[in-house]
């Protein structure tokens, strides 16, 4: 027993683990249910602000990055993929006022584990610098500044290479709207990484979803490679794998009715993030 507590070591644990996955009404019950000890949900939402968890670090070199504004991927051939995604919390606001939502963001590295920030970018920053990282990280990104602001503070300059993500650059081509038929051939131009040639597919168009789609492809031109290559040579160039991690996150951030102190968010991200690498297996405490 640490001093000062009535609580064992072992229920401590026990705690830890039951919070990770649920509210702290029901890690109660659970708890009593399960070992027949009753521990306050207020004295567990005590307990998981109070307590210091690992630092998480991947034992290899990573050669995939996932992350969500929060994406990082890499392949055995000495690649990392970057993607930056949002995910959402709910703040706690005072009665009678409407909810506030906030975005918080999550990085994975090489599909093993991964970690969720709040409004923290340089601790962000920091977690992934320290990642054992490839001779070459594929950033893989949307078409949001802030996220390509990001992926400029990660790695070296000559490690990263920027990759507009194929899924989101898609869902853009088709806001232009009109002929299939000329969706089609621009997606195929693009899907070959032929941009002046994608673009071209457009210079009849005088709408503004056409032109706007123009400018796009222009500014993000460097960004966009031969798709249809990168995925031969299994180059990661979608977001699925953060995607999945954001919704592991969030089964426990957004559990019906959950709001939360934004002093208390970055604690329960972190507790959530280490319970799914892992790392809360017991032996890690003992």
């Amino acid at each position: 027993m640490k001093k000062g507590s009535r609580i064992s070591p072992q229920i401590e644990k026990c705690c830890l683990l039951l919070v990770a996955n649920e509210s702290f009404v029901n890690a109660e019950r659970d708890l009593e249910i399960l070992t027949g000890i009753t521990v306050a949900h207020s004295t567990q939402h005590r307990l998981v602000n109070s307590y210091h968890l690992p630092e998480q670090k991947s034992v290899k070199r990573a050669n995939s990055l996932s992350m969500r504004k929060a994406k990082l991927c890499q392949s055995s051939k000495t690649t990392i993929c970057a993607y930056a995604l949002r995910g959402t919390v709910r703040l706690r606001t005072p009665r009678g006022k409407q909810s506030e939502w906030k975005n918080y963001k999550a990085v994975r590295v090489h599909d093993r584990i991964g970690m969720a920030f709040f409004q923290d970018n340089e601790n962000l920053l920091q977690w992934v610098n320290q990642q054992p990282l490839s001779r070459t990280v594929n950033c893989l990104g949307d078409g949001h500044d802030g996220v390509w602001n990001i992926f400029k503070q990660m790695g070296s300059q000559h490690q990263r290479r920027e990759i507009l993500d194929w899924y989101h650059l898609v869902e853009n081509l088709h806001k232009v709207g009109g002929s299939n038929q000329r969706l089609r051939q621009a997606k195929n131009y693009l899907w070959q990484g032929l941009v002046n040639d994608a673009i071209s597919v457009f210079n009849d168009l005088k709408k503004k979803q056409a032109r706007n789609f123009q400018n796009y492809l222009r500014k993000h031109r460097f960004r966009i490679p031969d798709y249809q290559l990168y995925q031969e040579l299994g180059i990661g160039i979608g977001s699925g794998s953060v995607e999945s991690w954001i919704k592991q996150i969030a089964s426990r951030i957004k559990i019906v009715g959950a709001q939360w102190n934004p002093k208390n968010v970055s604690q329960i991200l972190r507790l959530r993030c280490t319970y799914l690498n892992q790392f809360l297996d017991l032996s890690i405490y003992a």
